[in-house]
């Protein structure tokens, strides 16, 4: 495990000083949490895959909902677990170091409890980590009821904001590097000088991953007026034109093509009611 984590054991304590504690990283997370709140609600019983700091969780357990928030980086976990004392919400919050290259997931069996539970969400990229997401897909439908929810937020592919930054500056290779990344994925820093392998999967190849155990709700986007992250510094020189682009940004961000072009682009899945095989299991038979 140490391998995946070093990068976000490096980032871990700047992490919330960077981003989710800049006005980008608020305006951001403001947007996912209107998708978490519908989707999740006091009483519920969710997983975090990629937890970071645990702003998420947190969030998630004031509103009376227990969250099992997992990360590769014992470096996060540790200050989530910190935040969750801080904010009196510890009860709710528990807290496990996984790597979700693995599978079956490392996961405690007694939190899933008979029923299953109600949902998982991802947020900010942690399941671009990951090369292909069945595996992933195939655990999660043996977790979640039917009827509950999936809230994945992922990079795309394509993002203006990236490409127009960097050809401005004269870096075409790093204006195309998600188009480009292919099989191998592509390196991107992770803060604290590190970096770490990464792939940018379509909407539509998402929807492919977890069909037919989850279907898809809705796709939004995430970043389709706002900059990438690394851009959060230029926001803070105007924070009261990018949140104007912020407000018109929630309004938008549904319509096509905006899912597709956007620094991240939020899906909505539900576990469908059959327990019918995922994709992966198809092409593992003979």
């Amino acid at each position: 495990m140490a391998a995946p984590a070093a990068p976000f054991d490096a980032a871990a304590p700047s992490y919330d000083a960077v981003f989710t504690h800049r006005t980008l990283g608020r305006l951001l997370r403001a947007a996912v949490w209107e998708h978490l709140d519908a989707a999740f609600h006091p009483g519920d019983r969710v997983l975090d895959l990629g937890c970071g700091t645990g702003e998420d969780a947190v969030r998630l357990a004031q509103r009376g909902i227990d969250v099992l928030a997992t990360d590769v980086s014992a470096g996060m976990i540790a200050v989530a677990r910190e935040k969750a004392a801080d904010a009196g919400v510890a009860e709710r919050v528990h807290l496990a170091q996984v790597d979700l290259r693995e599978h079956p997931l490392s996961l405690p069996a007694s939190w899933r409890g008979p029923d299953g539970i109600d949902g998982s969400f991802s947020s900010f990229g942690a399941l671009n980590c990951l090369p292909d997401r069945r595996r992933l897909a195939s655990t999660l439908a043996a977790w979640v009821r039917p009827g509950g929810r999936l809230v994945l937020v992922l990079m795309g592919p394509l993002c203006p904001w990236e490409i127009g930054w960097h050809l401005a500056r004269g870096q075409p290779r790093r204006a195309v590097r998600r188009l480009t990344a292919g099989r191998d994925g592509t390196l991107a820093h992770t803060g604290g000088g590190t970096s770490v392998r990464v792939w940018y999967p379509t909407p539509r190849r998402l929807r492919a991953e977890f069909a037919p155990a989850f279907r898809h709700v809705y796709t939004v986007g995430i970043g389709v007026l706002l900059p990438p992250s690394y851009l959060a510094g230029l926001v803070e020189r105007r924070p009261h034109a990018f949140t104007l682009l912020a407000a018109l940004e929630r309004r938008i961000a549904g319509w096509f093509p905006w899912p597709w072009l956007a620094d991240h682009y939020l899906m909505v899945l539900e576990r469908t009611a059959a327990p019918t095989a995922t994709g992966l299991d198809r092409e593992d038979r003979p």
